[in-house]
């Protein structure tokens, strides 16, 4: 049977959610049906370093410069699309919204079958254009895909709400590879000692302003303040990192609210953790939330895309709250304060976790593929 040849596009492989999933998609895609490649447009990110064998690599440029989207702006998606795709495929698939998607819609070739994925809220026309010349570009771009992805309801909903597209728009998961999560969740801790007689609360994520730690370290101070005894960790690299730090110098915080830095294995310290945060003002469909819920670790989050899919519409496996700072406190508060919630939902969190199995969606993706 001939293999049917995939190129996923991406700008680079660095430490962000989509990335990371990719990677995870690449590398469990049945290569006995699929001949599967992932190209960055730049060389970086230290999620290259778990591509298997059987994925094919094609490394971009190896610097990424500031401002590079609008470099691209100056040439059309035909002549990107012929300098940077060298190959025939029978599907490739755009794993970014902006600049992989202008490229990718580029192609000319009609036997290759052309995908978008959109992985956040864009919410308005400037936002979801703003990698393309302009609105009526970025709308004849994204008219040319066979199929767009979106990795949970709300960005479809955000995306339709922008782009009036004839061909089909559907939902499809992450893929977390669930039983190495799992695995990887056991490994000991040799570098922070959780102290018992505090709660202790985990986040991964970028240290940017949608993530919300700034107001999580406000969070922090308030229940410290109401008596409630705990330790914040987050892991993770990013721009705000030293202005956080600062906060946390001048309110004396720097003991109980730390930075780890990034780890390979971020899954022990959020299994061992007793709560896991999601402070985040935006996401798509965050890999983090994800994979707490497969190690079993309660989960708190502000209404951000994708919440209630992953914690349920009524709260059944984990706290939504209004995405807001005083609701986030509240609603961390409550789990914390209130008897039994915290176990009541480190029970929920494994039942909902088996539904993002590796298994189920990479399934999904192979049959959208197939039946393009």
């Amino acid at each position: 049977m001939k293999k049917i040849k995939v190129l996923f596009l991406i700008p680079n492989l660095a430490h962000g959610g989509a990335e990371k999933v990719l990677v995870n998609l690449a590398n469990n895609l049945n290569k006995s049906k699929f001949d599967v490649t992932v190209q960055t447009l730049f060389d970086v990110g230290v999620n290259r370093q778990y591509l298997n064998k059987d994925v094919h690599y094609i490394g971009g440029f190896k610097r990424m410069p500031r401002g590079n989207s609008h470099i691209m702006k100056l040439f059309s998606p035909q002549k990107l699309y012929s300098y940077l795709i060298k190959d025939k495929y029978d599907i490739i698939v755009s794993y970014l919204e902006g600049p992989t998607a202008r490229i990718v819609s580029g192609c000319n070739d009609k036997d290759t079958k052309l995908v978008s994925w959109i992985h956040i809220e864009q919410h308005n026309e400037k936002v979801a254009s703003g990698s393309f010349k302009n609105y009526n570009e970025a709308l004849k771009c994204y008219s040319r895909f066979d199929k767009t992805i979106c990795v949970s309801k709300t960005v479809k909903e955000d995306f339709q709400s922008i782009f009036d597209l004839q061909n089909p728009v559907e939902v499809l998961y992450n893929t977390n590879e669930s039983d190495l999560i799992i695995k990887k969740a056991n490994d000991k801790i040799s570098d922070v000692t959780f102290d018992n007689d505090v709660y202790n609360l985990v986040s991964v994520a970028k240290i940017v302003p949608s993530k919300g730690y700034d107001r999580l370290m406000k969070i922090h101070k308030k229940l410290l303040d109401d008596g409630i005894k705990n330790h914040v960790y987050i892991l993770g690299i990013g721009e705000e990192q030293e202005k956080y730090e600062k906060y946390l110098k001048d309110n004396h915080l720097e003991d109980t609210f730390i930075f780890l830095g990034f780890r390979d294995n971020p899954y022990k310290y959020v299994k061992n953790a007793d709560l896991y945060v999601c402070s985040s003002r935006r996401e798509g469909f965050s890999t983090a939330v994800t994979e707490a819920l497969i190690v079993g670790t309660p989960v708190v989050s502000t209404n951000c895309s994708g919440a209630y899919e992953l914690l349920g519409d009524n709260n059944e496996y984990g706290i939504v709250t209004e995405n807001d700072e005083e609701a986030l406190y509240d609603g961390i508060k409550k789990i914390l304060t209130e008897k039994g919630l915290l176990e009541h939902y480190a029970k929920q969190a494994k039942v909902r976790g088996q539904r993002f199995s590796t298994e189920k969606t990479v399934k999904a993706v192979e049959d959208m593929l197939e039946s393009l």
